[in-house]
């Protein structure tokens, strides 16, 4: 497996095609985050902005190789394990930016509430911003996962669907995302940080059963 991931990882990194979501995330936290801004509403920010991102760059990892290729790396080692170690590297990506956008937005933002008349330490701040970040990084896999092959072969219904599986993800009542991003808002007004343990968990069952759902479907469907 870990030469799976090796080749993955050199795979995503060398087809540069990290880079749109990666301007686009960029873009997106420097449209919403300034430096002195409540530290609890840009980490809120931060964490809503990567879903898409995540879900977008498992679309890139799961179609980066041509389809030969594929089908060669699936004799190989399998082809539930090829595609396994694809949305793995994709989440660890996510996760990795999404790890460093909170450590930036952390220490550009004031550590008070959305009144400033509360301090908010910006430890325990920076935690619960980490957390929520996971939180979209996992539910943004599991979009990823249920929008691109295997599941949807055709780009003309995937990216749609893709787009549209993000947005539900962030605003659809239950949704963990945003219990996690909406548990940073809420708390940035009170200037209290509650740690999203439940909305962790529940992303993480989420993601396991889809990317395990989307590894299964692999084996039973051509690469092209």
């Amino acid at each position: 497996m870990t030469a799976l991931l090796r080749y993955q990882a050199a795979l995503l990194l060398r087809s540069q095609r990290w880079l749109p979501p990666v301007v686009l995330y960029a873009a997106a936290l420097g449209i919403g985050v300034q430096g002195g801004q409540p530290v609890l509403d840009s980490l809120g920010w931060a964490a809503a902005v990567l879903l898409p991102v995540a879900a977008w760059l498992v679309r890139i990892c799961v179609t980066g190789e041509p389809p030969a290729a594929r089908s060669c790396v699936s004799a190989a080692r399998g082809p539930v394990r090829a595609h396994l170690a694809a949305v793995l590297v994709a989440l660890a990506a996510a996760t990795v930016l999404g790890a460093a956008a909170t450590v930036v937005v952390a220490l550009i933002s004031d550590p008070v509430g959305t009144g400033r008349g509360t301090r908010v330490p910006l430890l325990p701040a920076g935690g619960a911003g980490l957390l929520a970040a996971l939180v979209c990084a996992l539910l943004g896999t599991a979009v990823g996962a249920l929008t691109a092959w295997p599941v949807l072969r055709s780009p003309g219904r995937a990216v749609p669907a893709l787009l549209l599986a993000a947005l539900l993800a962030l605003v659809a009542s239950g949704s963990p995302a945003r219990a996690a991003v909406s548990g940073l808002v809420t708390g940035s007004k009170s200037g209290t940080v509650t740690m999203p343990w439940l909305p962790l968990a529940v992303a993480a069952l989420v993601a396991a059963a889809a990317v395990a759902g989307a590894c299964a479907l692999s084996s039973r469907r051509p690469s092209a």
